[in-house]
């Protein structure tokens, strides 16, 4: 299937977006020959500032192919932004589905129309402490065993010099380097006659995320810890030693200690059933501010 048109809406918004970060950020950009010229695909891009997901998505607007974002349904309904988002493609995606597959039907839909739909698997701004990227989200893994398509594993660097995660302004001087590496397609053809299960999707997700976390090593010239961070891992973590802390205090009041480790253990369930769904955390959490 040949290539989408990129449209009024995209170009209107390269017009605004591409002169500022052309003066603001010099590129060091690698691999744009693994992108697909025809047909649909994925990217599976890692993410650690706010400003990464303009200057991935400028990277891909001069491949020719530009990336469809996930993003909160919610924003389509508002005015420019609204029309901004519908003009140029972006995909809705409907958090309040119980059925993790229809919550990324359009994303597929997309991907069979021959489009490119950009994920961003970690889901949000990475928790590493060293920036690598963390676990992903599993609606990556989803879509591409679904569709059968190519997924592009691309790693970026550099954008945190200028705008670190969670900093209040950036620093744009002295001029910082982007720098964007995308990989070969990643080979999932062994999963793909075999029944999507929790399992399968995790074991996808994680060969998709040691794809990108090679491509990230190269463009840092650095090796990953071996371990990957797990945010919710980090967060059963954290629980556990503060209930280790106020274990004394909580010793003489066993109902108010019990009802504190049923409510956890509620919430530990709950955070595994996104972690298994993926959810429209896949994308959601960075394309709320990306999709533009």
């Amino acid at each position: 299937m040949s290539r989408r048109r990129i449209g009024f809406w995209y170009r209107f918004a390269a017009v605004l977006c591409k002169p500022p970060l052309v003066v603001l950020f010099k590129r060091d950009w690698r691999g744009m020959e693994n992108i697909p010229a025809d047909g649909g695909f994925i990217t599976a891009v890692n993410h650690n500032s706010h400003l990464d997901p303009f200057l991935y998505a400028h990277f891909q607007y001069n491949t020719g192919r530009v990336p469809r974002f996930l993003a909160k349904h919610g924003l389509f309904k508002k005015g420019f932004v609204g029309a901004a988002m519908r003009g140029t493609g972006q995909i809705p995606v409907y958090r309040e589905s119980t059925n993790a597959l229809s919550a990324f039907r359009a994303a597929i839909d997309a991907v069979e129309r021959g489009e490119c739909v950009a994920f961003y698997p970690e889901g949000t701004l990475t928790r590493d402490p060293q920036l690598w990227p963390m676990t992903g989200k599993t609606g990556v893994a989803r879509v591409a065993l679904q569709t059968k398509c190519p997924v592009i594993p691309v790693g970026q660097w550099g954008a945190t010099d200028a705008l670190p995660p969670y900093a209040k302004k950036p620093d744009f001087f002295p001029r910082k380097t982007h720098h964007v590496l995308a990989g070969e397609p990643v080979d999932l053809s062994a999963y793909y006659d075999k029944e999507i299960t929790p399992e399968l999707l995790k074991e996808v997700t994680e060969v998709i995320m040691t794809a990108i976390t090679a491509e990230v090593e190269e463009l840092r010239g650095e090796t990953a810890p071996r371990k990957r961070y797990d945010p919710r891992e980090a967060r059963i973590e954290q629980r556990r030693k503060l209930r280790g802390g106020n274990s004394g205090t909580d010793s003489g009041s066993g109902s108010d200690s019990g009802a504190g480790s049923g409510a956890d253990s509620a919430s530990v369930q709950s955070e595994v059933r996104s972690q298994a769904d993926g959810g429209s955390s896949a994308s959601g959490g960075t394309t709320e501010e990306s999709a533009k």
